[in-house]
């Protein structure tokens, strides 16, 4: 009896990166081994094509928020450009966030709702785009944003501010150190199961520490 040949097991299809289902903007600021190394969730949360209406809901809480004198005093005069620090010291809080496609820009919009002790619940809003010289910027509001390098490290994605910045159309004028909080540090890490950490640091090199916030979310 003739034996049936066996069809070769064919190798799963290696995602290009024109693949309509993925985003690889953010990947292609790390490099691929780094990339690679990082936790399943770190990449899957950092690749979703959020196209039409979708979004990206993560929930969790602020566990903290320190700000020093200075820190406090900062985030009060950032409020005419929407406010995007914690604007006073809490202690666990509820909180939110979205992220969506910015289809005007070619970037993404992303919302965090902060509960507060009293009163409404703060919400800061901002845009990244994957532009300039370091590939990533932040823009908060009023022409100003922050450029932004982009690191991993074992189970973290790592944002830290380049420079600071001030745009209106095509005029752009780089802050003077001076005239800068200091250095900005976003950490996103991996917590396992669904769960990450979000952890912002902004330190003055003369005034310390300004800002200390860490919260922690799972995936919505």
């Amino acid at each position: 009896m003739r034996g049936t040949a066996k069809r070769p097991v064919e190798a799963p299809a290696v995602r290009d990166e024109n693949d309509a289902l993925y985003d690889y903007r953010f990947r292609r600021l790390v490099p691929r081994a780094a990339w690679d190394a990082l936790p399943e969730d770190v990449r899957r949360r950092f690749s979703k094509r959020l196209t039409g209406a979708a979004a990206a809901t993560y929930s969790g809480e602020i566990v903290w928020t320190r700000l020093s004198r200075a820190g406090w005093l900062l985030a009060q005069l950032c409020r005419p450009i929407g406010a995007p620090l914690p604007l006073a010291p809490s202690g666990p809080a509820p909180a939110a966030v979205a992220v969506s496609e910015d289809r005007g820009n070619g970037g993404q919009c992303w919302s965090r709702l902060y509960g507060r002790a009293s009163g409404h619940p703060q919400v800061i809003h901002s845009a990244k785009s994957f532009a300039g010289p370091t590939g990533l910027e932040e823009h908060i509001g009023g022409g100003f944003g922050m450029a932004l390098t982009v690191r991993a490290e074992a189970d973290a994605l790592i944002f830290t501010s380049d420079h600071y910045f001030w745009q209106l159309g095509r005029v752009r004028f780089r802050l003077p150190r001076w005239l800068t909080p200091g250095t900005t540090i976003v950490t996103h890490q991996h917590l396992g199961a669904g769960r990450f950490a979000f952890d912002l640091r902004v330190t003055h090199p003369r005034l310390g520490e300004l800002v200390n916030q860490h919260a922690l979310f799972r995936d919505g």
